[in-house]
């Protein structure tokens, strides 16, 4: 096993999930539970559910498509999402019952 790796990995995974909103969700359920170990076993299950998959999209694709490619596309997708963001948030003129209306 490569240590620097798994080490690389769990440091930006735990850094990235750090106040997320799957966190808060789990703390929200678990604040209304009294079995917080269920919660535990049932939140852990489903990341690391969630992280099989993307380890193994991402093994796939990268069979398929040039590492380069993938890094490349990845980094678009979140330039376009923090543009978004950025955007989105310097319009907000409106008030919150204003924005509430609209999704409905």
């Amino acid at each position: 096993m490569q240590l620097p790796l798994l080490a690389s990995t769990f440091i930006t995974v735990f850094l990235a999930e750090l106040g997320d909103k799957t966190q808060l969700a789990i703390v929200t359920i678990s604040g209304t539970s009294t079995r917080s170990g269920a919660v535990f076993a049932g939140s852990a299950t489903a990341l690391v559910l969630a992280s099989l998959l993307g380890a193994g999209a991402g093994g796939s694709l990268s069979a398929v498509i040039p590492t380069n490619a993938l890094q490349l596309a990845a980094s678009l997708g979140f330039l376009v999402i923090g543009t978004r963001l950025l955007l989105r948030a310097g319009g907000e003129t409106e008030t919150p019952a204003a924005a509430e209306s609209e999704v409905d």
